[in-house]
């Protein structure tokens, strides 16, 4: 009978004892296992890329594993959509995607081949850029007002060069003219060059393209940027007003964000992230994207989340109403 409560009161000491210890979570890993790619889907050299290497010089010392840019260029950004939509589990692979490519074509495109919110996670937003309004000399204007009274005077005047038919200025254009009630003829181009040669060249009076893409124009004296489509002044050009400055109630942006593949554990995600947004606390990065023309953002996944719901609600409604089909 001793021996039988005795076996009873250790059976309890044991469960007591199990009910205080401490539970014990999975944590977060505090290195990645293994090297880090940053995929672009664009050519070396570009804005896109630029800020990809910027951050991947400062992300190696704070991950501890080698960190490298794949240039994966190829359908307007979409071929690296679909590759690193395909990673395999346990790889460390992320894409710095822009809008074009995660908002844009799978509203424009039947089968873009991957699914935005499926097919990825944001991670970090690291760089927003302003679209910006340009004339040539041939119209010697040098305020926006003075371009809205004659388009208002002269609507047949209201043909916006663009970069490109489907990319985001050609849509920031159909914002324009709905800002000013007129309804704009758009011309693509095909690509940032040669839009700004008919603008020079007077063959095309009004361009809208990235303020990057056209502020070494104005800076040797060949047009005029008249606003930037900014909440606020680009840091690096502090004397083009904004649209509403101008009279205009407009404002947009883009951006480049990390968006992770939805193999990638969360974890893995969160360690990224967080040294991401530390790198893009770095003065020296800072100075060095502004140098480039780059906006840079410190921005948490959040953050980055809560900023591609609200560019959605703002550009889908435009791109639909469009009927742009490539």
């Amino acid at each position: 009978m001793v021996a039988f409560f005795s076996r009873r009161k250790l059976l309890a000491w044991g469960l007591a004892l199990a009910a205080c210890a401490p539970v014990v979570h999975a944590q977060a890993p505090q290195a990645l296992d293994g090297p880090l790619t940053l995929v672009v889907g664009y050519a070396a050299g570009g804005t896109t890329d630029r800020i990809a290497r910027l951050v991947a010089e400062r992300l190696e010392p704070k991950l501890g594993v080698t960190v490298t840019v794949e240039n994966k260029p190829g359908e307007g950004g979409r071929l690296a959509a679909k590759e690193v939509r395909r990673t395999p589990p346990g790889q460390n692979v992320l894409m710095l995607g822009n809008p074009a490519v995660m908002v844009v074509a799978p509203l424009v495109i039947k089968d873009a081949g991957y699914d935005p919110d499926k097919d990825f996670v944001p991670v970090s937003q690291v760089s927003s850029y302003d679209f910006a309004l340009a004339v040539g000399q041939k119209l010697q204007l040098d305020r926006a007002m003075f371009l809205v009274g004659r388009l208002w005077a002269h609507p047949e005047e209201a043909v916006f060069g663009v970069p490109a038919t489907g990319s985001l200025p050609h849509f920031f254009g159909l914002m324009v003219g709905d800002a000013l009630s007129v309804q704009p003829q758009i011309k693509g181009y095909g690509g940032s060059a040669p839009l700004s040669a008919d603008l020079i060249g007077g063959t095309l009076p009004i361009a809208i393209d990235t303020l990057d893409s056209l502020y070494a124009q104005p800076l040797a004296g060949k047009v005029r940027i008249l606003a930037v489509s900014g909440k606020k002044r680009a840091s690096f050009a502090p004397t083009i007003p904004t649209f509403r400055e101008a009279g205009m109630k407009i404002d947009a942006d883009g951006w480049n964000t990390f968006f992770a593949p939805s193999t990638m554990a969360p974890a893995k995600v969160q360690l990224v992230a967080n040294a991401i947004r530390d790198a893009m606390r770095d003065p020296g990065l800072q100075k060095a994207a502004e140098a480039a023309y780059i906006t840079p953002v410190v921005s948490s996944t959040a953050e980055t989340a809560q900023m591609l719901k609200a560019y959605r609600q703002q550009w889908e409604p435009v791109v639909r109403r469009s009927g742009f089909s490539p």
